[in-house]
């Protein structure tokens, strides 16, 4: 006991990623645009209807989302990333000009059901320093000030969607839930600025994070089916870490005599890759008995209604930054191109339905030629580097799906990932004369080497953006392929 203890203080101190509902009508997912390949907008919206999904998040206001989105009968939270906070805190003009050109006027024109403004994500993160602790409220305050000017205010409600390490619990219990000492006086004004205007907190919750980031973590104890020993607070016993999270916030917020506030669960889910623990075993396991809960109704022990839970994510993403970790790219519940990765039961036995109406480039592949010589390691470095610089590597890290490859196959992975993500240009398979392209699928399960989304957008293959990220991806995937060719003695 003292040990789930422990560990459940250790899981609130290690997180840093990233009104009362009436009754769960339908599913509700996030939708992220970090793709280098989107999928159209409108195949996204029909994907979440033929799912079941009645209502979705957006990170940003984005053009062909919120178009596709009107009159669909999905409801929507749109988002305004941290970038624009300072803007909009400066003056409520940016506010009131923000809501119309991305709340008014696709409500008026395109008949957008949009309900909610998300201000900002997770903007009170430790890792962000301080960074938007004083520009966080005054945006709310314009953004809600700028919806009642365009006669929204009863209609669109605001919001922050908030990380769990906004709250703490000094006993390791979810009773001793309190807000960090340093946020207590911000977050009690934002409480009670939400409460007064009726809009509601925005919690992300992610139990694969305290699995991922702490190995003394007990792993069964992050799934609701498990076997894990059960955390006793008083009363309530505890058998798994989502409902304890979620209730050490409900305790927070009653400390501080906000204990009817509505809240929204606004991200949680299960990668699929890109970690050891992020595979399609765990993935399936945790979101079928998420969406089991959703469909039933279920809240947690200290409040039995059921909140708004938004799955993370409906589709991977990427293009998406991995300083988290690789599996930042591997949150869908479907692939890239809206495909299945597993099957889910959404209630009454209804299997996921795929992306209709999605279109390939051709069927090739760009892979390590044959004659391919590894007599020159810092070429294929070199090579590898930029291929995983400028498209996703992800999937070749430790205990990931690409892991076990050979040296061979492990640059073919790298050399297929760019040469797709630039539209199969012929130029993008060359690398110095290591590469040739192939009709031959070199896909070894479970690692497939993928063919990308034809979205008839022509790309150069000569100077994709870089960011640090990506190029210490490139670094870490060359110096594993180099290794394994001295050690293979490639030839």
């Amino acid at each position: 006991m003292g040990q789930i203890r422990l560990v459940w203080f250790l899981f609130l101190c290690l997180l840093g990623h990233e009104g009362l509902a009436k009754g769960v009508l339908g599913l509700a997912c996030n939708w992220g645009l970090q793709s280098t390949h989107p999928l159209p907008p409108n195949i996204v919206v029909r994907l979440l209807k033929d799912n079941g999904f009645n209502k979705v998040k957006l990170f940003e206001a984005d053009t062909g989302a919120l178009k596709a989105l009107g009159r669909s009968g999905i409801q929507v939270m749109v988002g305004i990333p941290n970038d624009m906070l300072a803007s909009l805190a400066s003056a409520v003009g940016n506010a009131e000009a923000w809501v119309q050109q991305n709340v008014s006027y696709y409500i008026s024109t395109h008949g957008t059901d949009i309900r909610s403004v998300a201000i900002g994500n997770e903007p009170f993160l430790h890792s962000y320093k301080d960074m938007f602790v004083r520009t966080t409220l005054p945006a709310l305050e314009n953004i809600q000030a700028a919806l009642i000017k365009a006669g929204l205010g009863k209609q669109v409600k605001v919001t922050i969607p908030l990380n769990a390490d906004v709250y703490q619990t000094d006993s390791g219990l979810p009773s001793g839930g309190n807000f960090r000492p340093e946020l207590l006086d911000l977050m009690t004004k934002i409480i009670k600025f939400l409460q007064d205007n009726g809009g509601f907190i925005t919690i992300n919750i992610y139990p694969f994070l305290s699995l991922q980031a702490d190995p003394s973590f007990p792993k069964e104890y992050a799934f609701f089916n498990n076997t894990a020993s059960p955390l006793v607070d008083g009363s309530i016993v505890y058998t798994n870490v989502y409902d304890a999270n979620f209730d050490t916030l409900i305790s927070a917020l009653e400390k501080n005599g906000f204990g009817r506030m509505p809240i929204v669960v606004g991200e949680v889910g299960w990668p699929t890759d890109g970690d050891p623990n992020g595979n399609i075993d765990n993935a399936k396991r945790f979101n079928q008995a998420l969406i089991s809960r959703i469909i039933q109704g279920q809240g947690s022990p200290k409040r039995r209604t059921p909140p708004d839970v938004y799955i993370f994510s409906l589709l991977d993403e990427d293009h998406k930054s991995t300083l988290p970790g690789n599996f930042e790219r591997h949150w869908g519940i479907f692939k890239y191109d809206g495909s299945v990765k597993y099957p889910l039961d959404m209630g009454n036995g209804k299997a996921l339905v795929p992306a209709k109406g999605v279109k390939y480039l051709a069927k090739q592949w760009c892979v390590m030629s044959p004659s391919a010589s590894s007599s020159d390691p810092n070429t294929w470095a070199q090579s590898i580097t930029y291929a995983c610089e400028n498209a996703d590597c992800t999937s070749l890290g430790y205990g990931s799906s690409c892991g076990n490859l050979d040296a061979q196959s492990n640059a073919s992975y790298a050399f297929n990932s760019y040469f797709q993500t630039m539209n199969q240009s012929k130029e993008a398979c060359s690398f110095n004369n290591l590469a040739t392209i192939t009709n031959v699928d070199p896909s070894k399960p479970p690692c497939r080497f993928e063919i990308m989304i034809d979205t008839r957008k022509q790309k150069t293959a000569r100077t994709p953006f870089k960011s640090s990220a990506s190029k210490m991806e490139g670094i870490f995937a060359a110096l594993v392929v180099v290794l394994g060719l001295v050690i293979c003695g490639v030839h």
